[in-house]
């Protein structure tokens, strides 16, 4: 039986992070962990170009425009959508989940969920660097390890 693990080396890799303006109290704190993390990892941050989009809505389509250009090995999507007192949360947190999936199924070129869904601001801040970690590092990693893995697969 075989086993195809992927690793965190990012040496020679090159990733666009697509972030989202929206909340960007948690935004930015994302991104700095994920560029953080990517520079921990081996990348050469040169290699590293960052897509502004105005919001978590937004994400999937400069995402799947990203990955389709042959230029990156990944597209880490972060963002913040925070529920309020109307539906819009739904609307746009799966719109937005289902989207990034898309744009990964599609190109064939990992595309990562870094968007965070919460009920509140607390929620958004623990996940963006308080209690809970920093989800922006944990899409970072994840990037790195599916990079890895699925070039593992290819090779096989």
């Amino acid at each position: 039986m075989a086993t195809f693990d992927g690793d965190r080396a990012g040496s020679g890799r090159r990733l666009a992070l697509v972030v989202a303006r929206f909340n960007d109290f948690v935004t930015k704190k994302l991104k700095v962990a994920a560029i953080q993390a990517l520079e921990e990892s081996g990348v050469d941050l040169a290699n590293v170009d960052e897509v502004g989009v105005p919001g978590a809505f937004e994400i999937p389509l400069a995402a799947k425009v990203a990955a389709g250009t042959g230029r990156y090995d990944a597209v880490i999507c972060l963002g913040a959508v925070i529920r309020g007192g109307t539906p819009h949360f739904d609307f746009v947190a799966g719109e937005c989940a289902r989207g990034v999936a898309r744009a990964g199924l599609d190109t064939g070129i990992p595309v990562i969920l870094g968007v965070l869904t919460t009920d509140d601001v607390d929620q958004a801040l623990a996940r963006s660097g308080g209690a809970e970690g920093n989800k922006g590092r944990d899409a970072a990693f994840a990037a790195l390890e599916m990079i890895s893995v699925l070039e593992k697969l290819k090779n096989a």
